[in-house]
């Protein structure tokens, strides 16, 4: 059967009831949804369920079509008033339908689980992954975990880490399991002056050395393992680095 059709007032939904798993917001696409809206109207409603709180509708799906109406100044918007039992299962199906629509980066995943531990929603992250993407091959949530490693170790450090892509993540990862947490947060610049590519470029060495370690040699953290890093004294730090020279 399917799920009754409403228009609903604006002022009645409440876009953050759920956490987003959309990292960033496209400001081009927002403009094309606009122009498209205006010219054909609204082709695909909104998703809702009822929930608690100062608002009696939650939004599980149309977060930009919904951002747009209120940009035109309108009042309702049709929605469809879907039932979910409980809220992990509307958070699922937020990204059952944003997967359809246009492609989650891995970053974003990793970032929405983090954000649902954090809320208490799931008790472990393989109960996340299980409860948010039930489809996933056992040789993609393997890897999603390892990208949750990743944003729980490098949350706010990155300039657009949306725009990460999987194989880097896949790298970071591995760099993270041999033990070089600390040393990639040093050789990490600072968001606030660096953007993604410069950032990546000096991580990348490192990063090298990491996953390509020379015979012999422990890891970070090990007695055997040579010393790689050294602070002198407040504000300045000797780092040893492997690079194509030596």
């Amino acid at each position: 059967m399917p799920a009754p059709l409403h228009d609903i007032a604006l002022s009645d939904i409440d876009a953050e009831a759920l956490p987003r798993d959309r990292a960033a917001s496209d400001h081009e696409a927002f403009a094309e949804l606009r122009l498209s809206i205006l010219r054909d109207g609204l082709r695909q409603p909104v998703e809702i369920f009822a929930c608690e709180g100062p608002r009696p509708y939650g939004l599980i799906s149309g977060h930009r079509r919904l951002a747009v109406f209120r940009d035109l100044g309108r009042e309702t918007i049709p929605a469809f008033l879907r039932r979910p039992a409980d809220i992990p299962e509307a958070l699922a199906a937020m990204v059952t339908e944003n997967e359809i629509r246009a492609q989650i980066s891995p970053w974003e995943k990793a970032r929405l689980i983090l954000t649902c531990l954090a809320a208490g929603l799931f008790d472990t992250p393989d109960a996340a992954i299980d409860g948010l993407f039930p489809a996933l091959s056992r040789q993609k949530r393997s890897r999603l975990r390892g990208h949750l490693m990743v944003a729980e170790a490098f949350d706010g450090c990155f300039a657009t880490p949306e725009r990460l892509s999987t194989a880097r993540l896949d790298r970071l990862a591995g760099a993270l399991r041999s033990g070089w947490e600390d040393l990639l947060h040093d050789a990490l610049p600072s968001r606030a002056t660096h953007s993604l590519a410069s950032q990546w470029a000096a991580l990348a060495p490192v990063i090298d050395e990491a996953l390509n370690p020379r015979p012999g040699e422990a890891t970070p953290g090990t007695p055997r393992a040579p010393r790689r890093m050294a602070r002198i004294r407040h504000g300045l730090t000797v780092r040893r680095e492997l690079t194509r020279t030596g």
